[in-house]
């Protein structure tokens, strides 16, 4: 059901928005969470690392391919916020095309290049194996990942944010099953929950596909609306590919860091894997609530109702900060035994540098709340170019932090280096969103000056 933020109260429609949303995350990460406790459970510590030794390289394609798909969705939401809605079907169809050609392009290049990708990361030998096997898995994956999330996105960019997390309660229980066949019935080991992964995403996406064909009138193309049209196309790729490289970019700090950790073994690999699920999973509400202070945003926009933009940013930077405190004190005192879920207790060494990276992480959380509300505030605006650069900050805080501190303090620095990310990256987007808002309004004042003559 497609919904307008232009009218209500702002708070509210945020909440309403952002629930659906994050009851999907949280599944997401719920299904990620089993995967890596069946294979740390069931496979052993080494596999588990193995799972988990590219994760970096996953959130760069994954991020990028997620970043797409959310600044396609951008000048699809100014459309329905303004009411023009055949504008808003060139921009779907545009977006369904340029997707199809960049799930290509990425599944090609990252599956033949698997083997330089591991290497680069410094995959310890003894889990090499396990590594490429479930890497090259996840990248086949490419095009269901983009199509779902495409198609999420849009659905969002019109205020329905329940149809995807439906499709996502189906996918996770899909997932949950295919794991247990896969894993242990099957025997098909860490193969089994890469693909276990990307069937259901897959199925996801398929599903989501065929209800806006069957459901959503208002979203499909007319005959008129599928020329396609550089000039169109341009405007999409404005958005979307900056977005991409924005979360790439905040990923090759990721990666600098993850190759650093790999070099001290597999022990911190295996830590740094269990501490990772259970950060993503925390995150979960961060995205949501930022995702719907984006759309909100973006729908007002398009309806010229600045303040609204305002009152909606403090409102989704005051929910985010509340969260990052209360998750920030759970991680503090709880990461251990949070961690016991993907690592037998048995292994000591393991369990304490999980616990050590998720302490670490806990007393900088409220800076996420900041952080997600206002970048994606900034992308939802259409100043998707501008907000990379606060990628750009995260990546180089990141090196900074593994090439200076890690040869001399080891894990200690690696579990430091997110946080200074933040920090730095919070800077700079907050002093970027307020010179943006300006432009914004002068721009809306200026074309409602022009109507009044």
């Amino acid at each position: 059901m497609v919904k307008s933020m232009t009218e209500g109260n702002p708070l509210k429609l945020i909440l309403q928005f952002a629930l659906p949303l994050l009851a999907g995350n949280v599944l997401q990460q719920t299904y990620n969470f089993i995967d890596a406790a069946i294979v740390g459970k069931c496979l052993g510590k080494e596999a588990l690392a193995g799972v988990g030794a590219s994760s970096s390289v996953q959130f760069l394609i994954i991020g990028f391919c997620i970043g797409i798909a959310c600044g396609f969705a951008i000048p699809v939401a100014q459309s329905f916020g303004a009411c023009k809605y055949k504008q808003m079907r060139e921009y779907i169809y545009h977006s369904l095309v340029l997707t199809a050609v960049i799930a290509t392009v990425l599944t090609i290049v990252c599956a033949l290049l698997c083997p330089q990708i591991l290497e680069i990361l410094s995959t310890p030998s003894d889990i090499y194996d396990y590594a490429y096997a479930y890497l090259f898995i996840i990248f086949l994956g490419i095009p269901f990942t983009l199509l779902y999330n495409l198609l999420a996105g849009i659905l969002r960019a019109v205020g329905d944010s329940i149809t995807p997390f439906i499709f996502l309660v189906v996918s996770a229980g899909l997932n949950i099953f295919l794991d247990i066949l896969f894993i242990i019935v099957f025997d098909w080991r860490y193969i089994g929950a890469a693909t276990a992964t990307i069937a259901s995403q897959a199925i996801s996406g398929i599903c989501c596909m065929v209800l806006i064909i069957l459901k959503f009138d208002i979203l499909k193309p007319r005959r008129e609306e599928t020329v396609f049209r550089w000039r169109v196309a341009g405007k999409l790729l404005m958005m979307g590919v900056p977005m991409g490289l924005q979360y790439s970019v905040t990923a090759i700090g990721s990666m600098v860091v993850q190759s650093a950790n790999n070099g001290l073994g597999s022990i911190y690999v295996s830590g740094f894997t269990a501490a990772m699920r259970i950060k993503q999973f925390a995150m979960c509400p961060f995205d949501a609530i930022a995702t719907g202070v984006s759309n909100f945003c973006s729908q007002n926009l398009g309806a010229h109702k600045i303040a609204r933009i305002k009152k909606g940013l403090r409102q989704g930077v005051f929910i985010g900060v509340c969260y990052g405190i209360f998750i920030g004190i759970v991680v503090i005192f709880g990461g251990r035994l949070l961690s016991c879920i993907f690592i037998d207790v048995n292994e000591v060494e393991v369990l304490d540098a999980s616990a050590k990276y998720l302490r670490c992480l806990g007393y900088f959380y409220w800076a996420i709340g900041i952080l997600n509300s206002c970048r994606m505030t900034v992308q939802g605006l259409g100043y998707s170019v501008i907000a990379i650069f606060s990628g750009a900050v995260e990546m180089v805080a990141r090196i900074f932090v593994t090439i200076v501190f890690v040869p001399a303090y080891g894990f200690t620095a690696i579990c430091f280096a997110d946080q200074t990310a933040w920090i730095c990256a919070v800077i700079y987007i907050v002093i970027v969103l307020m010179i943006c808002l300006r432009k914004v309004e002068k721009r809306i004042k200026k074309s409602e000056m022009e109507i009044a003559k």
